[in-house]
This record gives structure tokens, sequence and C-alpha cells, in this order.
């Protein structure tokens, strides 16, 4: 049995990526799998460098990592290339991860800025398909606009997924989740705020929602 390993949302809280990350390798029991990141790694949380830091050398041996990209993870990109958007991003949370570069956006490395760049907006095996935010289950795969992969909500209470693919997907928070429905996995608790960090994981070779959940739990922000 293969197994794929989802991290949701972690906006800046390296302290949940890194025990997330060490609790995967426990329960991997050595056998090594394919870890899928779904974005928004920045803002928000206090430490948007340090998880870049952690993932941008990728898996370790014999594991496969699968970076994908966030809505707050584009905004950082467009910010730092179109200064005139700056505003826009350090209103939606860009402000927290400005300040842990230091808070001077010319202190962010070209590393970092190439690595938000080169996130994939969308990874699908056999069983599922795993996005930031979302699919639309009426226009075929290919043909998604990247708005739809970062930035949709689904109606609350939709169970579908995409055709005979079961979704995996964050970005609309629901700190009492995760949201687990037949035809979808919605895997955002709101980290960031809550402490609490859920990781799905899936059975490669059983289609449909996560076969266990890995609950990683720290103290919650300061209000």
């Amino acid at each position: 049995m293969s197994l794929t390993y989802v991290i949701p949302d972690i906006h800046g809280r390296y302290d949940l990526l890194d025990q997330g990350l060490a609790d995967i390798a426990a329960y991997s029991a050595g056998k090594a799998g394919v870890i899928v990141t779904i974005g928004d790694y920045v803002d928000k949380g206090p430490q948007s460098k340090q998880v870049i830091d952690r993932l941008l050398p990728g898996a370790p041996e014999g594991w496969r990592l699968v970076t994908l990209k966030g809505n707050h993870d584009a905004m950082m990109a467009q910010a730092l290339r179109d200064r005139s958007k700056m505003a826009w991003w350090i209103q939606k949370g860009g402000d927290t991860a400005l300040r842990s570069y230091g808070g001077d956006p010319d202190a962010v490395p070209q590393a970092h800025l190439a690595w938000l760049d080169g996130l994939r907006l969308m990874h699908v095996d056999s069983h599922r398909v795993y996005v930031h935010a979302g699919v639309d289950p009426e226009v075929p795969l290919d043909r998604q606009s990247e708005a739809t992969l970062l930035w949709k909500r689904y109606p609350k209470g939709f169970s579908g997924g995409f055709g005979q693919f079961h979704v995996v997907h964050g970005h609309d928070n629901f700190p009492d989740g995760p949201l687990l429905y037949e035809g979808r996995t919605n895997l955002d608790t709101q980290a960031w705020r809550t402490g609490r960090l859920v990781i799905g994981v899936f059975d490669d070779d059983r289609p449909g929602g996560p076969i266990d959940l890995i609950v990683v739990r720290r103290s919650p922000a300061e209000q």
C-alpha cells in the first residue's frame, strides 16, 4: 500500500509544518510515499520565510514532494514583482510575511521568488485531484482557470468532486474541520490561528477520501 499525505494551508506556521513532517515520517514507519502541500505557505503566521526555507530543498530521499500554489503565494509573488500591488498584499496578511524577511521586500531571496513562481496549480493521481481552492466540475481539468484553482469557494454543503475523481483542497477554512464529503475533502482548519493542523492520509490504491488523519497541535495564535 502506497500513501499520499496532504498538508493544507500553513500560513507561516513553521512549527506546525515542522511537526507535521515529523509526524508523517513517524506514521510512515520508514515506507516512503508522496507528500502534497496544497498552498498558502505565507502570510498571517509569523514564519513565512522559514516555511519556504524548509520546503524549497524538496523531499527526503525516496519520498516525493509536490508543492502546489495557493492564492496567498500568488499574491506575494505578484507584489514582489509589481510594487504597485504591495499595499493590496499587505492588507491580505502580507505584513507578517514581510516581517519574517526583516520588513524589507528586497530581502526576499530570488530563490524564494523563483520557488513561488514555480509552484504547480494542480496534482492529479489515479483517484484524486489535489488543488488549493477547488475545481469547476463542468470544465475539463486542462482548461481550468488559475483564478478557479486558487480562489474558488464551493457552495456550503456541496459534496461533489470532479467526475470519478475525489477533490482534495483547502483555502476555505473551517476551524472545526476537516470537512469530509463523498466527492471532496476540505482540510483547511485555519491552522495558523487555531494551532490545529490536520493532514489527510490517502491510500493511492483506493478511491475516495482519507483513510486516516494526522492531527498536529500547537499553541493558537495570539489574539
